[in-house]
């Protein structure tokens, strides 16, 4: 019995992780956001809303100023402040904003904010787990490779969603009539606009796929479409 109680431990942890984190998420965000109000942004999530067959679109500005768009476990979609101040700005277009709610709005249709919460808290939990057990026969240095290893697969996991989710984007968009256009230069500008420093780090390494990739696998897209 005792040789499961790391196991047993870790599912235990991952239950109260999961519960806790989408309880802290919630508040995080009911706190510090408020639903957008732009009329161009709006006519442009009326139409995404109208290719759905939905009522409306409604998105929220996350009062941090990191550039970034995000999706809640509870299906909720939001813009950063420091991402629609670059629109404001004009350094970010009102179709590329768009083609960021349509990337967000695929999290959602496809399961991954609430997938991810699970997976965050199951990452843990095998973390937690496999660090007991390797620490067992690798004193002093298994807990390093657990985490090594949990933080390749939450990468790989991670890119994959975002593809997915691409995908899901840039069909919207061209159902709706903006077109996959926008999703792409949005692409080229995110390096500069986030900071990034592009390849510092190794693809296998990141949480997002590499630039290039994305617009390599919409341009993909693009032609099995034209062909059809």
């Amino acid at each position: 019995m005792l040789k499961f109680t790391p196991i047993l431990l870790a599912i235990g942890y991952a239950f109260v992780m999961y519960h806790f984190s989408a309880w802290r998420t919630g508040k995080e965000l009911d706190a510090k956001s408020t639903e957008l109000a732009d009329a161009k942004l709006k006519d442009l999530t009326d139409r995404m809303a109208a290719a759905l067959d939905l009522p409306r679109i409604r998105v929220n500005i996350y009062e941090i100023e990191p550039v970034n768009g995000l999706a809640a476990p509870d299906g909720r979609i939001f813009i950063t402040r420091g991402f629609y101040g670059r629109y404001r700005a004009g350094e970010v277009t009102a179709e590329e904003m768009a083609s960021v709610i349509a990337h967000e709005l695929g999290h959602v249709a496809l399961g991954h904010s609430r997938r991810r919460m699970i997976d965050f808290s199951g990452q843990n939990a095998l973390r937690t787990a496999m660090a007991m057990i390797l620490s067992r026969f690798l004193p002093g240095i298994g807990v390093y490779i657990a985490n090594a290893l949990t933080s390749l697969l939450a990468a790989r996991l991670s890119r994959s969603d975002e593809y997915e989710a691409d995908e899901y984007a840039a069909a919207l968009l061209v159902k709706s009539g903006i077109g996959v256009e926008p999703q792409k230069s949005l692409f080229r500008k995110l390096e500069t606009l986030t900071n990034a420093r592009g390849g510092a780090v190794p693809a296998w390494l990141m949480s997002h796929p590499k630039t290039e990739e994305r617009i390599a696998a919409l341009e993909k897209l693009e032609a099995k479409w034209a062909k059809a």
